[in-house]
């Protein structure tokens, strides 16, 4: 069953990266980006979609780090417990 899942997973890598290099071969005459200050770049189409979607990864990284930052140190400031992870919290759930 693991063998299974491993494979499946790795058909479905091969799918995806299939999809991509056809999108690119499809797509690869080159597009014009034009910025502020008469900034312009020319760069076939794929690349300047990697770009923007690597550009757009790191600005929500970004985004979400103070929130990591902030729960790591309330993380580090809470008292720790003896036993390790068994600690017993109190719930409404009936117990089964």
């Amino acid at each position: 069953m693991k063998n299974l899942t491993r494979y499946l997973g790795l058909a479905a890598k091969l799918l995806v990266f299939l999809l991509v290099l056809g999108f690119a071969l499809k797509n690869s005459h080159s597009v014009t980006f034009n910025s502020y200050l008469d900034y312009v770049w020319q760069a076939p189409l794929i690349v300047m979609l990697g770009l923007a979607f690597m550009l757009g990864v790191l600005m929500g990284v970004l985004a979400l780090l103070p929130t990591v930052f902030r729960l790591r140190r309330e993380l580090s400031l809470r008292p720790q417990a003896a036993g390790g992870d068994t600690t017993m919290m109190q719930t409404d759930m009936p117990v089964v």
